[in-house]
């Protein structure tokens, strides 16, 4: 491959694409389901592409996340170019605000301020947040949990605020107490469980205090539970991929075996898989 100096296929790229969506949007011409979208319609379609965004990178498969790249920027063209249309702003304004962003908020990059790990640029960073909020007035909520975005996924959001929390103290000392909490909460969900006619709403909310503990647990081992939990789906869903496989080899279906039969196969899978 020929090396180019960075960004050197931006722009002619960029252009094309910016043209591309216009014409597509073009009520004269245009593509009529693109013309009549609207934010909250692409929105969906933005989140879903942030995740098979996600969903390359735990497969390593880097053709397959260099496309998955385009869609999501297909995304930031398309609300862009919406906005263009309304007057509000567009893809030149979008790309200069982060630009100048990132330059904002590494000054021990482009300027003369330092930090000593990634850690403290953590820090740093949520403190040049908070300051740009303070100063643009986005908001007259100055709390500690102010502005974590509620659209988060849950886990994601959860950690969050645990880590603003914990910026002020408010965290457990160990992780130790973490795990102890974990058991507590586990004991709680297991007595609401055992009720006669458990109440939904008790039940959903023990749930909720048992998952956001552990979500507590992954930032203190510094996991990120959203990735785990892919992971985890991922590995259920070849694990039991391959026991369809091997009933089906056997001229069997899962709706006609049992669940002895399932669960050994599911062991024989694991075992291979952990000695390979």
């Amino acid at each position: 491959m020929t090396e180019k100096a960075p960004g050197a296929r931006a722009l002619p790229s960029t252009a094309r694409l910016l043209d591309i969506m216009a014409r597509l949007r073009d009520p004269n011409g245009g593509c009529p389901w693109d013309v009549e979208q609207t934010f909250r319609t692409i929105a969906p379609y933005t989140i879903e592409e942030a995740y098979e965004v996600a969903d390359a990178i735990e497969r390593d498969d880097m053709a397959l996340l260099c496309d998955e790249l385009g869609d999501l920027l297909l995304q930031v063209v398309f609300h862009a170019r919406m906005a263009e249309e309304d007057d509000r702003f567009d893809f030149e304004d979008v790309a200069a605000g982060i630009s100048d962003k990132m330059v904002r908020r590494h000054p021990h990059v482009f300027g003369d301020a330092s930090v000593e790990s990634a850690a403290a640029q953590t820090v740093a960073w949520e403190d040049q947040k908070a300051a740009e909020r303070d100063a643009n007035g986005e908001t007259a909520d100055t709390g500690v949990l102010a502005n974590v975005p509620v659209g988060l996924p849950a886990l994601t959001r959860a950690v969050k605020l645990q880590r603003r929390a914990a910026r002020v103290g408010f965290d457990w000392p160990d992780k130790a107490d973490v795990m102890g909490k974990i058991e507590e909460e586990q004991a709680e969900l297991v007595q609401e469980m055992s009720v006669p006619a458990p109440d939904p709403d008790r039940l959903e909310d023990e749930m909720g205090d048992l998952l956001f503990v552990i979500a507590n647990l992954a930032r203190w081992l510094e996991v990120d539970p959203e990735a785990a939990l892919r992971r985890t789906n991922a590995k259920f869903e070849r694990r039991f991929r391959e026991v369809e496989r091997r009933l089906a080899a056997r001229g069997k279906a899962p709706t006609d075996s049992t669940l002895e039969e399932m669960d050994a196969l599911w062991t024989e899978i694991k075992t291979a898989e952990k000695a390979g």
